[in-house]
Parts: C-alpha cells; sequence; structure tokens
C-alpha cells in the first residue's frame, strides 16, 4: 500500500503546478475545484472590463518605465551607456516595428494571462542582441529535452520555427522556475462566475429589469382567448411596457415567479467578482475605478505606493534579472547592467519630486544639474558641484568653512 501511495504521489507531483518533467512544459492546472467551467480564452476574458483594466494598468505601468543601461567605469563609477547597442535596443527600439511601450505592454499581456511573455532575440555576429520580437504565448511550445537543454518551437501560419533558448527573452510568472503558470487558467471560476453574472445582468436589463411571471385567471380559456391574452400582455415580459399601465379583469392576477435583481443580489455579486478579479493580479480596486473602495484623495497616495512597491518593483526586478541572464552576452554582463528608473514613478506628483530633490542636493547625494536634467531643464553654471547643507557649500570647501568659522568664534 505504501508503494502504491508513493507511485501514485510521483505522477501526481510530475501532473501538478510544482511538478517538473522533460518535453513539452504546460501551465494549466491538472485539476479543477469547480466542475462545468466554461472556457473562456483571452478573447472572452478580455470582455470582462475588470480583467482588461488590470491587465492594462500593469503593463502600461511598466512600460511608462525608462529601463537604463549603465557602464561601470575602472575607477568603480557607474555611468549611463547611452552609446551602446543595448542601451538603444532596451530604451528607444526593440526592433523595426514597435516602440518600446508597445513592447513591454505585449510581453506584460502575455505574461499577466498566460504566465509567459516570450520574445525572439536577433542577434548579429559577435552574438550581441538587435532586435526583439515579441512571440504570442497560445503560439509557442516550452520544450525541456533529455539533456536538460530547453528550446521553444513557434507556430506561426503552418510554419513551426524552433529556437535555443539563447535566442529568447523568456518572462515567467508565479510557477516552478521552469514556465510561469497560466493565470487565466487557475482563475477560470472566478471568470466563470463574473462572466454568469454578467449574463444574467444583460438578460434583466434586457426585459426592462422586470421578473418573469404568469397571469392566473379563475377559468378555463379556449385557444382563441389564451392568444390574445399572451398577445395584450406579453409586453409584460418582454421588458417593453415602460410607461404603460396594464388593467387585469375578470379576476386575473399577476404571479411573480423568478426573484427580482435585488433579491438575486445581482450587484453585490457584481461588486466582489471585480474585487476577485483586482485579488488575482495585485492590483488595488481603485486603480480600476471601483466605487466600492477608498476614493481619490483619501488614502490613494498610500494605495499607489503600496502598489508600486508591492507589484510592479518586483515585476522589474525579475524583468532586469531576465535580461542580464537571457539577452546579455558573457561580455556585457562583465562591464554593463540594466536597471529601470523608478523615479520615473514620481513624475505625476510635483511636490513630491521637489522634496525629494530638495533633500538629495542639500545632502551632497545629487547636484542641481542632475535635478535639472530629470526635469528636462537645461544645465545652469556651476550646478555640477555637489552641496551640503551647510551654507550650502560645496564638498571639497566644508573643512574650509569650519576652520574659518571657528576663527571667528
Amino acid at each position: 500500500m505504501a508503494l502504491f501511495d508513493s507511485i501514485t504521489q510521483w505522477f501526481t507531483w510530475q501532473l501538478n503546478a510544482l511538478g517538473e518533467k522533460a518535453g513539452q512544459q504546460h501551465a494549466v492546472p491538472s485539476t479543477a475545484i469547480v466542475d462545468g467551467l466554461r472556457d473562456t480564452r483571452v478573447d472572452g476574458a478580455l470582455q470582462l472590463s475588470t480583467v482588461w483594466a488590470c491587465v492594462e494598468r500593469r503593463a502600461t505601468t511598466v512600460a511608462s518605465l525608462p529601463i537604463i543601461t549603465y557602464r561601470t567605469t575602472p575607477q568603480g563609477r557607474r555611468e549611463r551607456a547611452d552609446t551602446t547597442l543595448l542601451y538603444s535596443l532596451l530604451k528607444d527600439s526593440p526592433n523595426g516595428r514597435m516602440s518600446p511601450s508597445e513592447f513591454w505592454r505585449a510581453m506584460m499581456m502575455n505574461m499577466d494571462l498566460r504566465g509567459n511573455g516570450y520574445a525572439r532575440v536577433d542577434r548579429d555576429a559577435q552574438s550581441r542582441a538587435i532586435a526583439l520580437w515579441p512571440m504570442p504565448a497560445d503560439q509557442v511550445q516550452h520544450v525541456v529535452k533529455a539533456d536538460g537543454t530547453v528550446e521553444y518551437h513557434y507556430r506561426l501560419d503552418q510554419e513551426v520555427y524552433v529556437f535555443p533558448a539563447a535566442n529568447v527573452l523568456h518572462l515567467r510568472g508565479l510557477g516552478n522556475g521552469i514556465t510561469g503558470l497560466s493565470r487565466l487558467e487557475f482563475m477560470r471560476a472566478t471568470t466563470d462566475e463574473l462572466v454568469k453574472a454578467q449574463d444574467t445582468a444583460a438578460k434583466v436589463f434586457g426585459s426592462g429589469g422586470k421578473p418573469t411571471g404568469a397571469l392566473m385567471v379563475d377559468q378555463v380559456l379556449k385557444p382563441d382567448q389564451r392568444a390574445a391574452i399572451r398577445q395584450s400582455f406579453g409586453d409584460m415580459a418582454a421588458g417593453s411596457s415602460t410607461g404603460r399601465l396594464f388593467v387585469l379583469e375578470a379576476n386575473m392576477k399577476y404571479q411573480q415567479l423568478s426573484i427580482s435583481p435585488e433579491d438575486q443580489q445581482l450587484l453585490e455579486s457584481r461588486r466582489y467578482g471585480v474585487e476577485e478579479i483586482c485579488r488575482w493580479f495585485d492590483v488595488p480596486p481603485v486603480l480600476v475605478h471601483h466605487s466600492n473602495v477608498t476614493t481619490w484623495g483619501s488614502g490613494i497616495e498610500q494605495i499607489i505606493d503600496g502598489f508600486h512597491k508591492f507589484t510592479i518593483r518586483p515585476l522589474l526586478v525579475g524583468i532586469e534579472q531576465a535580461i542580464r541572464k537571457q539577452v546579455m552576452t558573457p561580455e556585457q554582463r562583465a562591464v554593463l547592467h540594466v536597471e529601470y528608473n523608478h523615479d520615473a514613478l514620481l513624475r505625476g506628483n510635483a511636490r513630491d519630486r521637489a522634496e525629494l530633490y530638495s533633500i538629495m542636493v542639500q545632502n551632497g547625494v545629487m547636484t542641481r544639474n542632475e535635478a535639472r536634467r530629470l526635469e528636462n531643464l537645461p544645465a545652469a553654471d556651476g550646478g555640477d558641484e555637489l552641496t551640503a547643507q551647510v551654507n550650502l557649500a560645496p564638498l571639497a570647501a566644508l573643512g574650509a568653512t569650519t576652520d574659518d568659522t571657528a576663527q571667528d568664534n
């Protein structure tokens, strides 16, 4: 019995979300907690406004941040490597068809919905990346060969192209480190519930918000009488009776058969569905304009700050590490590194930017011209020296300033 349990557990391990196996990798759950769920697929899920809003919020936030390539000098200093091919590739033009924003939005949408974002890496004779072309996740098969190497099969029209791992940038979502799990497949129970609520709402409002019912009479009707009643009072069920007054004769009574939208708690169910979708994508509901939460101006700064710290920043770190490992050559990794400019998240708040610049400049961390450059302002004469808060003197003059003060006393 113990041996049977051990074998069963081994096969189950191979099939579940944490399992590792050779061959084609699968990012879908091996079991469903709810039976009879509809397969909404990507096109269906994106018709749910909350799914669309969450995907767009995450994708556009990441795509809006500049990714900069830096060089480490022999003196150990860091400077922008804006003349390198890698700098231009990541910041200005990932390929001949897309802007950086368009490229990263496509990569993020694939990773958020399917758990994996793929891009083909074109290289020159020195193996340096010269172009990044996104590949839709649904058209890529991730295969682990018997010797442990990885290759990617990309289906385009009637052709299948095979790329080694060295020619693919692979962004993985939550998973076992080999492949990311398809968020859309794991959240199918939630999307199915929300689709059903939306379908019910469409039917309810399509009938004028009126529940179905029956007309009761105290006598047996002839066929022509039934037809006349249906014709006269059919509008009550069809929902086209707005503004009309129905008069029931001969002890005729109306009996409601289905419950009203209020009794179904339809609106509450849809609100709860919005919060569930937001939970799946780790996006605060207020950022997708959900009205049943904190509104703009009341704690929103703390909510946005938490979103940037706990949702966006981990995504950026993962992208930086993937680029370093999968796009850069060993020679480039020795002297170059890529980093997102997180300060760009402050661009929308002038007060926060002013406070940050003031602290950085007054404490000798940043020069005035460095701060002006971030605001797209021209350099000012004498603005390239680091100054400290003591009389805003240059750092090199702090000792002289201190001595002069002592002599004056």
